[in-house]
């Protein structure tokens, strides 16, 4: 494990309670409180919600209802670089399936998992809104069209 991802792993409550102030210990915030602990982490380590929730003073099944119902949160830790391979319509006409399976062979995870190294994770999405590049891939926020499965192990090496 890289050094500066064992330090992701560490809770510091002080941290916790920093984000929390932040936000003036207001329940009402507890979305931006929860992407703002997201933020830090990359997904929301239990510690840190149920530090939140005692600092709001609301209880944890509220903190984990708010954070599971929205798609954006993550309880389970997530890679460094984040993966996401569009399967809208013209992207799944124009090879996305076999970009996704060549992207899942090349990290030995599957989609919706994280690499053990957490480097990367990989999701599959509906659409990315660029459909005249099709397929798409998008890593982290840079947006790679008209990837072909053979360009697949030189963009991932780009990001490792």
């Amino acid at each position: 494990m890289e050094p500066t991802q064992a330090r992701v792993d560490l809770i510091e409550p002080a941290e916790i309670e920093a984000i929390v102030a932040s936000h003036n210990r207001q329940p009402r915030a507890l979305i931006a409180i929860l992407q703002d602990i997201q933020g830090k982490y990359r997904y929301l380590p239990r510690e840190a919600l149920e530090q939140a929730a005692e600092m709001l003073r609301i209880p944890m099944t509220q903190v984990y209802g708010v954070a599971t119902f929205y798609k954006a949160f993550h309880l389970k830790p997530r890679g460094r670089h984040t993966i996401k391979v569009c399967m809208g319509t013209a992207c799944h006409v124009s090879g996305a399936p076999l970009l996704l399976e060549r992207i899942a062979q090349e990290l030995k995870v599957e989609p919706g998992g994280t690499t053990p190294d957490r480097k990367f994770s990989l999701e599959e999405v509906r659409c990315v809104g660029c459909c005249g590049l099709a397929p798409v891939v998008v890593v982290d926020e840079e947006f790679h069209g008209k990837l072909r499965h053979d360009r697949v192990r030189r963009l991932l090496r780009s990001y490792a």
